[in-house]
C-alpha cells in the first residue's frame, strides 16, 4: 500500500465522528503500517458471549466490534500496556475493566452506569499510593475512540528496528505535518513513511519501512 491509498489525516478526522470511523481507521492504519487485518486478528463472538456470561452483564456493542476486528492482534493491542482478553475482564469498583497498564500503574475501563450505550465513554483509575484518593477519571468521550488510539499508540510503541526516539523540540518537527489531535494528550506528526507521536514531551516515531526510516 502506497501513501496514497491510506489518506491518515482523513481517517482520523473520520475516527471522531463515530465507530465505523474509528473501525475504518484502524484497518487503514494497520494495513498501512504493519499487516491488513484478517479474520483470525479477533475474537469469537461466542468468546464474548462467554465473558457476558460469566460477569452477569452486557459488553457494549462498540467493545464487542473492537475485541472481534482486532482483539488478537498484539502489535495493536499490548507492545506497552496491556487489552485483557475476555476471560480477563472483570469489574473493579463500579466499571468493567479492559484494559492495563504494564505495571499497573493504570487501568481502563467503563463505567457500569454506561454499559448500556453502545459506544460509552471510556474511563481511566491511576494506581495511587493513597488508595482512597482513586477515582475512575475521563478518557475518551467514546469507546471506539479509546480503541483506535489504542491501536496507534502500541503500534508506534513496537520496539523493532522500524522503530525511533525524538526529541519533541527537534528542528525535523517543522518538516513534518501535524495531524488532528487523537488521544488524551497526544500529539501526531507524519512525513514520507514516518508516523510520529508525543507525549508529555518525549516522542517516539515508526516508519513503514527501513528506506524510509533511513531517508528520514
Amino acid at each position: 500500500m502506497d501513501d496514497t491509498e491510506f489518506d491518515m489525516r482523513a481517517a482520523m478526522a473520520e475516527s471522531l465522528r463515530g465507530r465505523s470511523g474509528a473501525w475504518a481507521l484502524v484497518e487503514g492504519f494497520a494495513a498501512h503500517w504493519g499487516k491488513p487485518l484478517g479474520p483470525d486478528d479477533g475474537f469469537a463472538g461466542a468468546e464474548l458471549d462467554a465473558a457476558e456470561a460469566r460477569l452477569g452483564l452486557r459488553l457494549p456493542v462498540a467493545l464487542r466490534e473492537a475485541y472481534e476486528l482486532f482483539g488478537r492482534r498484539a502489535d495493536l493491542t499490548s507492545n506497552q500496556d496491556v487489552l485483557l482478553t475476555p476471560d480477563e475482564l472483570y469489574v473493579m469498583e463500579g466499571a468493567l475493566v479492559y484494559r492495563e497498564e504494564n505495571q499497573g500503574c493504570a487501568h481502563w475501563g467503563v463505567l457500569l452506569d454506561d454499559l448500556d450505550q453502545e459506544d460509552p465513554p471510556a474511563v481511566v483509575r491511576p494506581d495511587l499510593a493513597d488508595k482512597s484518593q482513586e477515582r475512575w477519571e475521563p478518557w475518551e468521550e467514546r469507546f471506539s475512540i479509546a480503541a483506535a488510539v489504542m491501536a496507534l499508540y502500541e503500534k508506534v510503541l513496537e520496539d523493532d528496528d522500524l522503530s525511533l526516539e525524538l526529541d519533541p523540540e527537534d528542528e525535523v518537527f517543522g518538516e513534518l505535518e501535524a495531524l488532528p489531535p487523537l488521544g488524551q494528550d497526544l500529539r501526531w506528526f507524519t512525513g514520507r513513511g514516518v508516523l510520529v507521536m508525543v507525549m508529555e514531551g518525549y516522542a517516539v516515531g515508526r516508519a513503514r519501512t527501513e528506506a524510509e526510516l533511513d531517508a528520514f
